[in-house]
């Protein structure tokens, strides 16, 4: 089974790491760092497993961004897991507020995020 999936993170450093763990165990990977190109990204390839989702960007954030995926219909059951450096309970449910399917803070825990991305559907 081969998993595509999008890292969208406004730092480089994030998404380089992200990006070598997670080719190391077979996904495929595409990268953005802006939150409006992940919509353009998912709207011409629906085909993402999977959408790794950096929750404080400037411009748009990802709690906009994943409200705007989950209200497009094409790209609407596409998973996103929100990543992000706010830790506080509050935070987790704001991200699945926003319509995230899973949350991850960071420092991310690589075991904790293969897991969230093994148990998607």
């Amino acid at each position: 089974m081969n998993k595509k999936i999008l890292i969208v993170d406004d730092d480089p450093r994030n998404i380089f790491a992200l990006k070598l763990t997670l080719k190391s165990r077979g996904y495929q990977i595409e990268s953005c760092t802006m939150a409006q190109e992940a919509i353009t990204i998912l709207k011409k390839d629906n085909q993402f497993s999977a959408v790794l989702m950096d929750m404080m960007m400037p411009e748009m954030d990802g709690y906009e961004a994943t409200r705007i995926i989950r209200s497009t219909p094409l790209i609407s059951n596409i998973p996103v897991i929100a990543v992000t450096a706010q830790a506080m309970p509050e935070d987790r449910q704001k991200c699945l507020d926003a319509g995230a399917n899973n949350y991850i803070s960071k420092p991310i825990d690589v075991d904790q995020l293969i897991h969230a991305i093994e148990k998607l559907p």
